[in-house]
């Protein structure tokens, strides 16, 4: 194979139109570039120049490749380009994988904040079963996954794992509960009641039941839901009560009390699933700060929704 920098150096001197000419081009000694021709001449098997006076012409070959060379080189600047602005940002594309419930609170505004500060790059944002969207970060098919709960064996496959957020489980009940009145529930409150099942049984339900559990009862589920919006209007139709995460509930019903809850307090843990060394991309960094944001800017938004009770005793 011909070594590009070869025919680089051929082409200098070709144009410029003589060796002593490339190498003041090239910051070179003569005695370089002299070299460099006679190791591409031994590459390709021909003779590329031919000595003229005290100079040199180019033979049809030599002429035929630094043809070739200039497409090669005009291609080769336009990818140093290319990886330039990707490294910065500038271009790409970024593939997102996530799961249903962080999708409008969590995702939507920290795609837009990439948007905003990178408008060159293609956002490909994919709701995909988290396990699916880890192995797709490890194959290389997405960049960035959203789980709650990471694979083990991350490091062993190549993926880093970054912490953003912790997302507290809230009491959601009817509006016109007897619970509903006090600001602060302990779990242990709730164990005679029946319950609405926000989500299949998962990493996302598993926080609730483990804290049920450590309250000293196990949830009777009467009715379950696919997402928390359905699992809120069961609560309102008094269907039960339920637990839902504080980013499940940015869009609130308007039939149901949202209070804390504590001993324990059931907590989601979500994370980022990312390829190790990818924390270097600018886009990445972006996002990943977006969704600090983001998090920040909902959880604030869903406790100012869930701090008026009606009146009557408080339990602080």
């Amino acid at each position: 194979m011909m070594d590009v920098r070869r025919m680089q150096v051929l082409r200098a001197v070709i144009t410029s139109g003589s060796v002593t000419a490339a190498a003041a081009h090239l910051g070179y000694t003569p005695s370089a570039i002299s070299q460099q021709i006679a190791a591409l001449e031994k590459e390709t098997g021909t003779t590329l120049l031919e000595r003229v006076g005290r100079g040199v012409r180019p033979t049809e070959a030599g002429l035929l490749l630094t043809r070739y060379t200039a497409v090669i080189s005009e291609h080769l600047a336009e990818a140093e380009t290319a990886l330039a602005d990707l490294r910065a940002g500038r271009e790409g594309r970024l593939a997102v994988r996530y799961f249903a419930s962080v999708g409008p609170p969590l995702l939507a505004p920290a795609l837009a904040r990439v948007r905003r500060d990178h408008p060159a790059v293609a956002i490909d944002p994919r709701l995909t079963d988290p396990d699916d969207a880890v192995a797709e970060v490890h194959r290389g098919d997405a960049d960035l996954a959203l789980v709650v709960r990471p694979p083990a064996d991350a490091p062993r496959q190549g993926l880093h794992v970054v912490h953003l957020l912790d997302d507290p489980y809230r009491a959601v009940l009817p509006a016109g509960h007897p619970l509903a009145p006090r600001r602060v529930l302990d779990l242990a409150d709730l164990a005679g009641e029946p319950w609405v099942r926000s989500e299949p049984p998962g990493p996302c339900l598993a926080p609730v039941t483990d804290a049920c559990a450590a309250a000293g009862f196990s949830p009777d589920f009467a009715a379950t839901a696919q997402d928390y919006a359905t699992a809120q209007g069961f609560v309102a139709a008094g269907l039960g009560v339920s637990l839902v995460p504080r980013l499940g509930l940015s869009t609130r019903h308007p039939g149901v009390a949202v209070r804390r809850v504590r001993r324990p307090e059931p907590v989601r843990a979500i994370h980022a699933v990312i390829r190790t060394g990818s924390l270097r991309q600018p886009v990445l960094r972006t996002l990943l700060d977006a969704f600090r944001q983001a998090a920040e800017a909902g959880g604030a938004a869903s406790e100012a929704g869930g701090r008026a009770a009606p009146p009557g005793p408080s339990s602080d």
